[in-house]
């Protein structure tokens, strides 16, 4: 059958009792494909807000370990060394006996002006008799006595030298390597061994000047800024110290400033020259958080993709003020009330429009494998 169109082809026409099962596969394939789309399917992505919390951070610095006092311990005279009556490490008292040099030319000295005063001494009694009775002067009398306060001058002189033979600790404390042994002959000044007062230490750790800043104003308001120490096998020291000194200038070739905490060391646990990390804790109250995987970088400034009401992402730059696992602390740039994109940053560009799927803060941040120091 045919049918004719005006200015047209005459076409063949099929009933539909003759249409076959491919034919009709065909029909509905050319309809689908002239079928126009209902609308366009924008992304469906999490978004979140800040998080106001109290936070604190951690910050570290590698340090060196020093006793409170720690001196070099010297012969005085020289001489042969006769005992030693220490070991190495030992634990010794205010006072207590080290060494002693051999003292026989000393002792001998000592003797000799020992007599010597005894001499003048009784010279100075028959000659104040002498004056009593007019017999000499007063001005006799006097060179009597002048001469035997310079023999006694030469006694406490020799006295002195003869002290120094023995070699006593000057305070509590660790006595370090023995540089001599039993026979050696001693120069004056000649280094013996050290001797460390651990009761208290001295803990130095620099700091770069931002942070210095930070601190410095911190002391003015906390007159005291309380620390800890991270000890070499990863372990906390038991006792709490704090900043006590910093130094007057800081280093032009490092741009830092050396600080100096103390701790209390009762069990002198710790010795001289070790060394730790001291951890300083920096509260934040009511700090704005976010993940730290809601950002990305540009020109190294950090960027967020803000979420406005009709779904359109817009970058924003913001200051991060400190940063912790996983999460950053906003010092400007957001509120706790703009939405910001979670995830699938690198699937969109700016003026982009997508499907908000808004995730509660606190759920967002609690999601995050965060630790506790």
């Amino acid at each position: 059958m045919w049918q004719n169109s005006p200015g047209t082809r005459r076409v063949p026409l099929l009933s539909r009792a003759k249409r076959g099962p491919g034919v009709m596969l065909a029909l509905l394939l050319l309809a689908a494909c002239h079928k126009h789309p209902e609308g366009p399917e924008w992304p469906h992505l999490p978004v979140t807000t800040a998080w106001r919390a109290d936070t604190v951070t951690v910050r570290e610095y590698v340090c060196q370990i020093r006793a409170i006092r720690n001196i070099e311990v010297r012969a005085l005279e020289r001489g042969y060394l006769a005992k030693i009556f220490v070991d190495e490490g030992q634990f010794v008292k205010a006072g207590q006996v080290l060494f002693q040099i051999l003292p026989v030319i000393y002792q001998a000295e000592y003797q000799k002006a020992f007599a010597e005063v005894q001499y003048a001494e009784v010279e100075y009694q028959n000659a104040k008799a002498l004056a009593d009775s007019g017999v000499i002067s007063p001005t006799q009398l006097a060179l009597v006595k002048a001469k035997l306060e310079k023999a006694k001058a030469e006694l406490a002189y020799t006295e002195a030298h003869l002290s120094f033979t023995t070699i006593r600790a000057p305070f509590d404390g660790l006595v370090g390597m023995l540089y001599v042994r039993v026979g050696s002959l001693l120069e004056e000044g000649e280094l013996l061994t050290t001797l460390s007062d651990n009761s208290q230490l001295w803990v130095y750790f620099n700091v770069p000047e931002a942070e210095y800043l930070e601190y410095a104003q911190r002391l003015r308001r906390d007159s005291v800024i309380k620390v800890r120490l991270r000890m070499a096998n990863g372990q906390l020291f038991p006792y709490e110290g704090a900043i006590t000194a910093i130094e007057a200038e800081f280093d032009n070739k490092t741009g830092n400033i050396p600080f100096r905490a103390t701790f209390p060391n009762p069990e002198r646990l710790l010795r001289h020259g070790e060394t730790g990390t001291i951890l300083i804790r920096q509260p934040f109250p009511q700090a704005l958080i976010i993940p730290q995987r809601a950002t990305f970088e540009v020109l190294d400034k950090k960027y967020v993709y803000v979420v406005d009401e009709e779904g359109k992402v817009h970058s924003r730059l913001i200051e991060v003020e400190a940063e912790l696992p996983h999460i950053y602390i906003v010092r400007r740039g957001l509120s706790d009330k703009d939405r910001i994109l979670m995830d699938g940053l690198n699937k969109v560009r700016e003026n982009d429009k997508i499907e908000a799927a808004f995730i509660p803060p606190e759920k967002a941040i609690a999601e995050l494998p965060l630790h506790a120091e």
